[in-house]
């Protein structure tokens, strides 16, 4: 009697189905007996869809379920039992016992490190950090600070520009920053403004078209320039331990008086000859008291409050505290640099 007409082929199938299910190894070679087993050419699948031709067609139906329901349970076995050998191979190849390996941790870059240290110096005074965005528009970055349109200052720094007409560009000091917080606060105003600032010049070992910036800002009533120099004393007393100062008359548009400081190094070493030039003196930043017109600019009372602005190159400040000469080392990512500064 043909296997259809007694179910003797169907049961069979659901023991190979239940073989299937209870089969569990790690071993390769026990995996592949298996495969060859099932999905060998002499294999019991390939039996299985050789005699379906013998199925009458109204029980073709039935018993083509039953053998995919087979073939679908012996592929999810194989990829299950392969997964499962990798795992135990790996196990047995790895000592789960020994030493991890230890982390290598990175280190600030010279300039954060330098600029959180001047943040800090100036928090313990009463100063707050505001921040701003580096693409500006004309006003922040220009005309608000006393340069208005073909103002011959403007030709002191070439600029970036994305836009024109209206202006927008990347901001060449952090002084925009300043305006801004000046505009949405009222007086007294004690800020810090770092930040990266970009200006179109050579790349050289001396000047980058990228920079960072730190500027404060102090407004307040009856502020003089004696407040002014008392505070620059007190920074670079602070991170450069020395507090021999001196003031030399400058001109910036947003200032007036304006100065530039110098912070005197001395002479000890030939580096130190070479940086100052043989003088001693080393020129750190620019300073002044702010201009009337700015105040008005961002309708702050100038007959009532007055104030004191001062910046400097984070840049300029980094190579003369760790004596590196080419400002180029900052932006090129040289592992071998910043691995220096793992312990500061």
């Amino acid at each position: 009697m043909p296997f259809y007409n007694d179910y003797k082929m169907i049961d069979n199938i659901k023991t190979y189905l239940d073989e299937v299910q209870n089969f569990v190894e790690t071993e390769k070679s026990k995996i592949e007996e298996f495969r060859i087993r099932f999905n060998g050419k002499k294999g019991i699948l390939n039996d299985l869809f050789a005699k379906f031709k013998e199925v009458p067609n109204e029980q073709k139906k039935e018993f083509g379920q039953k053998i995919n329901t087979l073939k679908q349970a012996v592929a999810d076995k194989l990829e299950a039992l392969k997964s499962a050998a990798e795992i135990s191979e790996v196990l047995i190849k790895e000592d789960l016992t020994k030493p991890a390996y230890p982390l290598s941790l990175g280190a600030r870059h010279p300039i954060n490190l330098v600029k959180n240290r001047i943040i800090d110096i100036f928090k313990s005074i009463g100063f707050a950090v505001a921040d701003g965005p580096e693409v500006e528009d004309d006003w922040h970055n220009f005309t608000a600070l006393n340069l208005p349109e073909y103002h011959p200052a403007r030709d002191m720094q070439d600029t970036f520009f994305i836009e024109q007409n209206p202006d927008i560009l990347l901001r060449t000091h952090t002084s925009s920053v300043q305006i801004r917080h000046m505009e949405n606060n009222e007086p007294p105003l004690r800020i810090l403004s770092p930040g990266r600032v970009f200006r179109n010049e050579a790349i050289s070992s001396r000047s980058h078209c990228i920079f960072h910036q730190i500027e404060g800002l102090y407004i307040d009533e009856n502020v003089s320039f004696a407040d002014l120099k008392q505070t620059i004393q007190f920074f670079t007393t602070e991170l450069f331990g020395k507090s021999k100062i001196r003031m030399r008359p400058s001109y910036f548009p947003f200032t007036e008086p304006s100065a530039e400081v110098d912070v005197y190094w001395g002479l000890n070493s030939e580096t130190d000859y070479r940086i100052t030039k043989g003088t001693g003196w080393l020129e750190i930043m620019g300073c002044g008291m702010v201009d009337p017109a700015v105040l008005k600019n961002v309708n702050i009372d100038s007959d009532k409050y007055s104030g004191y602005a001062f910046g400097m190159g984070i840049e300029r400040i980094v190579m003369l505290l760790y004596q590196m000469s080419d400002i180029r080392l900052f932006f090129e990512n040289d592992v071998r640099m910043l691995q220096q500064f793992k312990s500061l």
